[in-house]
Parts: C-alpha cells; structure tokens; sequence
C-alpha cells in the first residue's frame, strides 16, 4: 500500500508547520541561550587573560620584593661587618691604650722601686763605710754630728 498523494501533502504541510513552530517558539530562545553562554564563556575566559596577567605582575612584583629584600639584606649584613670591624677595632686601640697605661705605671713604679732600693742602698753604704771607717781609724765618728759629710758622700756613691 501505498500511500496517496494527499497524505505526502498533509504530511509535509504537518512538517512544515512543525518547522514553523520550533523556528518561531523553540530555536529562539535556544539561540540566545547559545549565545549567553557563548557570552558567559568569552567573559569567563577574558577574565581568566585578566587574572593571568595579573598573576604575572603579582609575580614580577614579588620578585622585585624578593631582590630589593636581598639587596636590603647585604647591605645591612655589610653595615653590620663594618660595624663589627668597627668595634674591633675601637676595643684593640682601647687595649693598646689600657696596655700603654699599665706599661708607664709599671715603669713609674719599677722606677720608684729602682730610686727606693738606691736610697736604701746608699744609707746601707754610708753606714758600712761609717763602720769601716770606724775600725781604720778605731775611734768612733758620731753619725749624728758628722751627718752633712755622710749625706755628701751618700750622694757620691
């Protein structure tokens, strides 16, 4: 059986107003959803070029950081090795000074020693050579009348 010419018209005819009605009712709002989210994804991946780019300077920008910290870093290292060397230095010039004075006070007092052990040594000679003169000539010479001559010849000697 075939089928007759009549239904192939109402058949098409059916068709072309299922057409019709999906291009009127149905395809438009399907193409602009299609297109919003065609939209909603260009956006999405402009912002993603965005966020990017912003990730690229945020990462410039902390390398920047990251060497200015560095460079911040050897500088106060090096100020601090120039200090340190500093005070170094101060605290051996400091010792020189300390040692210098210590040196000219044991000097002093060395020689303070020195004067006081020739003092010494002189009234030990005066009063031996009092006593040895004493025996030569066997009288007694009074230390306390005859001192003037003993300081003299203390001096002397």
């Amino acid at each position: 059986m075939l089928p007759s010419i009549w239904t192939i018209v109402g058949q098409a005819g059916t068709f072309l107003v299922f057409i019709w009605a999906v291009m009127k009712f149905v395809w438009p709002p399907l193409t602009q959803a299609m297109e919003e989210r065609r939209q909603k994804i260009a956006e999405g991946l402009a912002h993603s070029e965005e966020a990017e780019h912003a990730l690229e300077r945020a990462n410039a920008e902390a390398e920047e950081l990251i060497r200015d910290a560095r460079r911040k870093a050897g500088e106060i290292i090096e100020q601090a090795s120039q200090r340190g060397n500093q005070l170094v230095e101060q605290a051996r010039e400091e010792a020189v000074a300390e040692r210098d004075r210590q040196v000219a006070a044991a000097e002093a007092e060395i020689r303070q020693a020195t004067n006081q052990a020739r003092e010494a040594l002189r009234e030990r000679l005066a009063e031996l050579a009092v006593v040895g003169a004493n025996r030569v000539i066997e009288k007694e010479i009074d230390p306390q009348a005859h001192r003037a001559m003993l300081d003299k010849l203390a001096t002397e000697l």
